[in-house]
């Protein structure tokens, strides 16, 4: 879901904007950051890129078949008109 080399490159600007003497708690304070960035954007209510494709292609899709749905439906009530038009003849 998340792109591993920017949660990496996040870390790094955290990591590299700390006081030299936070820096001295090295990988402790790396895991630390990851952990913590992680957690928080995986609360984030977001999808991958590929389900938003693949959503983005299924409303396509629908939204033509209700084109279609509608055209075929205006065509019908059109039908029934007529046929009720030359009933009342």
């Amino acid at each position: 879901m998340f792109n591993p080399q920017k949660l990496e490159e996040i870390a790094k600007q955290v990591s590299d904007a700390m006081p030299e003497g936070v820096k001295s708690f090295g990988n402790d304070v790396d895991r630390k950051i990851k952990q913590v960035l992680q957690t928080q954007l995986g609360k984030l209510d977001m999808v991958s890129r590929e389900e938003f494709d693949v959503q983005t292609h299924v409303l396509l899709r629908t939204r033509e078949k209700l084109t279609e749905m509608e055209e075929k439906f205006a065509q019908l009530e059109a039908k029934l008109i007529a046929n009720n038009e030359q009933e009342n003849k």
